[in-house]
């Protein structure tokens, strides 16, 4: 009997583990259509299919061959200190309808990814564990990898993602490095991990959240 029992643990067990990972493959060089030369130029040759564990595909991401950074900064709640605001670090594609971090529906489509801190003010307190995102602007609003924007500007660009009066915006994670991976936590977040090459060369862990929204 207690044989019987552990084997069943073990297996549900088993169970569990591999429904909290998706999968994530190599694809070709981005092609859409809606990409300007310049932003096809700027990414890796190679994207990633980001697909959940029930089969469906979350989105494919290409991230940018020579991220520019700059030098850390000395604060404690930014993951991100390496990245200045409104550095392009990839473009996004969803096959389908998602949902940004707020919870905002998208369309699907193709997306630049600009970093992006969150305002440390009231109104923004307690939105999300750190101050890190990229936010969503349309491929086609978004056609120079070099382009720089103020925090105004970007958000105005965003806006056209959600169609709302917000910015459509996705939470960054703190990463560990290494392969290419997804995984889901215990608040139904799917985070998609990697590195990031950074101009100068060096390796910059980056992770994000592809799936799953802000706590209500």
């Amino acid at each position: 009997m207690r044989t019987t029992a552990a084997v069943l643990f073990l297996l549900l067990n088993v169970g569990f583990c591999t429904g909290q990972t998706g999968k994530v493959e190599k694809l070709g060089p981005a092609t859409e259509s809606s990409l300007s030369e310049a932003l096809k130029g700027a990414l890796e040759p190679s994207g990633y299919r980001v697909t959940l564990d029930d089969s469906s595909i979350a989105c494919e991401i290409w991230l940018r061959k020579a991220v520019p950074t700059q030098p850390k900064k000395d604060t404690a709640d930014v993951l991100y200190p390496e990245l200045s605001e409104s550095t392009l670090v990839g473009v996004i594609s969803f096959p389908r309808a998602a949902a940004d971090y707020r919870g905002q529906p998208i369309k699907p489509g193709v997306y630049t990814l600009r970093y992006e801190l969150l305002p440390a003010d009231g109104n923004h307190l307690g939105v999300a564990p750190n101050r890190d995102f990229v936010l969503l602007v349309p491929a086609a609003s978004d056609a120079d990898p070099n382009a720089s924007f103020k925090f105004d500007e970007l958000v105005s660009l965003s806006r056209k993602a959600a169609g709302t009066r917000h910015p459509a915006p996705l939470s960054l994670a703190t990463a560990g490095g290494g392969l290419a991976a997804v995984k889901r936590d215990d608040e139904d977040h799917w985070t998609f991990s990697t590195v990031l090459k950074s101009a100068s060369g060096a390796d910059l862990p980056f992770a994000v959240v592809v799936k799953g929204t802000a706590p209500q």
